[in-house]
């Protein structure tokens, strides 16, 4: 009775370590709600120049704002309602006052930004330069994507550094950019300005983003996230002067008379100011590879919101659109929901930059990606409990032996 006892014993405990098959593994899985996903990018119909690579991932960044946000999918707040379907890649909503971040889908997962990098542009630059000043756009400041936005300044002309905002936020003028990025940039002219927003971006917090042109126009190794974007329009809409550019409707492009050139009108075209109440502003963009970029903000009952959403397709619904629909969303969420938060300026600044890992060849990078108490090992999990077993099979024989042994004795 004994000897079955025992054997009875070994059995249950070895079923309890076996290993786990890839069959009852993919069960197990399967048993646990997965993070909804967020859409994927579609292919650009159009290309010029080679697919920009995202940078390795470093796990630190992704947990900037809280470890929630750190998904590739859908992080909302517990009961809340489901967010309304986009097409956006990744985006997130958050209280531009208090900091909250609402909800979103993949908030740091890598994306090209297209022309709402020009916000991070003007919260660089706004506090350096004198909107009164007088400056000479130049020929140089032109050079830019054939097809691409462009004001209508000419090299040569003269206009106020007021003209150039307002030529870059309502009109996305890429030589806008090239003017005002050269000007900020002291004598490194654009290379300057585009190292200030690169250290401006880090001040935020927004480590994720590196600008390679002041105008957003795609350039390797030039990426941002749904997250960054969240930061730097904070700082955009913490400057007065920012909000009243943004939220002008039409402006003047004033005549060059030494050029032989008249004045024009310019007009916003961001539409969310003339068909969403209590609109505040923001920036569209697009690119082939970055698709339909957008940030937006709004304000209602007192909350100020701002939704920014990336790798965006117009249909069925466009950007701007789309940012509409979840700042609906956001507004309807209560004051306390939130997921995480928007880390304030300079917070990270003394943090060391860590090293990038590459992705390994035989795992997905979250894989790759360890936390503690977890074998990091490819298929190293599997080895503890053969050992346990083993050891068990052991200590079971001997045992077996010793009881054999004794009633032979007896």
């Amino acid at each position: 009775m004994k000897l079955r006892a025992l054997v009875t014993v070994f059995v249950v405990l070895a079923t309890l370590v076996a290993p786990v098959t890839p069959g009852a593994a993919a069960a197990t899985e399967s048993a646990v709600p997965a993070v909804p996903p967020c859409p994927k990018a579609k292919a650009p119909k159009v290309v010029r120049s080679p697919r920009p690579t995202p940078p390795p991932t470093v796990a630190q960044h992704r947990v900037v704002g809280g470890e929630a946000l750190a998904t590739p999918g859908l992080v909302v707040p517990p009961q809340a309602p489901p967010p309304p379907k986009v097409t956006a890649t990744s985006w997130l909503v958050a209280d531009l006052d208090t900091g909250q971040v609402l909800g979103g889908c993949g908030p740091h997962e890598y994306a090209t930004p297209a022309s709402v990098q020009k916000l991070l542009l003007a919260a660089t630059m706004l506090p350096r330069l004198d909107p009164t000043q007088v400056v000479t756009v130049t020929r140089e400041d032109l050079d830019i994507a054939p097809g691409s936005s462009a004001v209508g300044l000419l090299p040569g002309g003269r206009y106020r550094v007021e003209t150039l905002w307002l030529g870059l936020l309502l009109q996305s003028g890429n030589e806008a950019a090239n003017a005002l990025a050269r000007l900020g940039g002291g004598p490194e002219g654009v290379a300057g300005g585009v190292r200030a927003m690169n250290e401006y971006a880090r001040h935020l917090g927004a480590l994720q983003t590196h600008a390679v042109t002041a105008s957003g126009l795609d350039g390797p190794g030039q990426f941002t996230s749904a997250y960054d974007l969240a930061l730097i329009a904070r700082a955009c809409f913490a400057d007065s002067t920012f909000n009243r550019y943004v939220r002008t409707e039409r402006a003047r492009i004033p005549a060059q008379k030494a050029l032989g050139a008249k004045g024009f009108q310019i007009q916003n075209n961001n539409q969310l100011i003339y068909r969403y109440p209590g609109a505040l502003g923001g920036k569209t963009g697009f690119t082939d590879y970055a698709r339909h970029t957008y940030v937006g903000a709004a304000e209602r009952d007192g909350r100020r919101l701002v939704v920014t959403l990336l790798g965006a397709e117009p249909q069925p619904l466009r950007g701007w659109e789309q940012g509409a629909a979840l700042l609906d969303w956001g507004f309807g969420l209560p004051p306390e929901a939130t997921v995480g938060r928007l880390v304030d300026p300079g917070e990270w600044e003394a943090e060391p930059t860590p090293t990038p890992t590459p992705p390994s060849q035989d795992l997905p990078p979250a894989q790759v990606t360890t936390s503690a108490g977890l074998d990091d090992t490819p298929g190293g999990g599997r080895y503890v409990p053969l050992a346990v077993g083993a050891v068990l099979i052991v200590l079971a024989v001997v045992l077996v032996w010793r009881m054999r042994g004794s009633a032979r004795r007896r």
